[in-house]
């Protein structure tokens, strides 16, 4: 029998922050979700006898699941969590409630899953991901393991069952909790001798090979944004260059190629991301000349340390619009950057952030504009 292991009452989510995440009114730390998966690991857990060691977590964004699995005495499970940055709101969150036995940050391979028979995951908004998840847990976890796989009804779709379906015999929708519900599958398929991903696509007219796990953004499509700002590559010049929030790594590779002798560095939060540029770096023959980084907004890379600073930044925070991780991106670009280094950026036209880098970086011109997109030069100041 497990209890709260010094934390009385209710498991204390309020205490939970995103930090160093972006932080406002509009963003916390857990939802439903991670409550209703959180619940039920622990009685199924309990039930079926299980150690924190028979535990995995998946997609555990600031610690709601696991450290509550952690504070009912379950030791040694085993967390995937994505982000660089929210790989260090959980330690934090771990510290601050006194719950460090966890075996965290594991990548999505095999020490993860193996010998897994519990495993917990918030679902995943892209098909993609959701599809490399479920092979990963048929591929690696014990054959009796349970999937508890939690989404918010309004973004669950029947296709998750079915991608489910694709990795195990038995997939099992349960009654919605506080518009939160569970998908529980178990019975894991035969998989095939190598896992599908990353996949890859060469698209010859930019002389490019884009490789991609399932949880980047764009997939192994050359997106809009990155497909225009391509275009003035021949401007810019040639020096130490950083891919910041790099993706799939297209843009690093294509610059390395555009410029031979340059050093770059290619950074991105996101570990999927990272796995996915590595890939990509790889399949353009760039291993050596590209160096490819899990890290927060370059956090690691000294001030002044490039001449040259590339950046599609996003607009969206998980499901919510807001435009927090870009304006934080653009900030570390004027870090990064040395005196007279150019920032190149490619943004949605409505969003309009050339006041924002003006005021961090330095003046900023309109370099070009299509029907979506606006690509600017910004050049550091003194």
């Amino acid at each position: 029998m497990h209890d709260d292991d010094g934390l009385a009452g209710a498991f204390p989510y309020e205490r939970l922050r995103r930090y160093p995440d972006v932080e406002a009114p509009n963003l916390q730390a857990w939802d439903a979700t991670d409550l209703l998966i959180a619940d039920r690991g622990v009685a199924d857990a309990e039930e079926r006898g299980l150690t924190g060691r028979e535990i995995a977590v998946i997609g555990d964004n600031y610690g709601a699941i696991a450290l509550r699995l952690a504070a009912a005495g379950f030791v040694g499970v085993r967390v995937h969590q994505d982000l660089a940055t929210g790989r260090e709101a959980f330690r934090r969150n771990a510290e601050e409630l006194g719950l460090p036995d966890l075996q965290m940050p594991c990548e999505l391979e095999s020490g993860l899953l193996e010998g897994a028979r519990l495993v917990l995951m918030q679902l995943p908004r892209g098909l993609a991901e959701l599809e490399e998840g479920a092979d990963a847990v048929a591929r690696w976890a014990a054959p009796d393991v349970v999937l508890l796989a939690g989404g918010r009804v309004k973004h669950m779709t029947l296709a998750m069952n079915d991608v489910l379906g694709a990795s195990f015999e038995v997939v099992n929708a349960e009654l919605a909790v506080r518009k939160s519900r569970l998908l529980v599958a178990s019975v894991p398929k035969a998989v095939p001798e190598r896992p599908r991903f990353p996949v890859c696509a060469t698209y010859d007219d930019a002389g490019l090979t884009v490789c991609a796990h399932g949880g980047v953004f764009a997939g192994k499509r050359l997106d809009v944004g990155t497909r225009f700002l391509l275009g003035f590559l021949g401007r810019m010049p040639s020096g130490e260059a950083l891919d910041l929030g790099c993706g799939t790594g297209a843009l690093a590779a294509a610059y390395s190629l555009a410029h031979p002798d340059a050093v770059v560095v290619a950074t991105d939060r996101s570990a999927a991301a990272v796995r996915s540029a590595r890939a990509t770096i790889a399949a353009n023959g760039l291993e050596g000349r590209v160096v490819v980084e899990h890290d927060d907004a370059a956090a690691s890379r000294p001030d002044a340390s490039a001449d040259v600073v590339l950046l599609n930044p996003p607009f969206h925070l998980g499901a919510s619009v807001h435009a927090g991780a870009a304006l934080r991106l653009i900030d570390a670009a004027a870090r990064l950057l040395r005196p007279g280094g150019e920032l190149w950026t490619v943004y949605n036209s409505h969003l309009d952030y050339r006041r924002r880098l003006r005021t961090a970086v330095g003046r900023t011109s309109v370099e070009g504009q299509s029907g979506r997109f606006t690509v600017t030069r910004s050049v550091r100041r003194p």
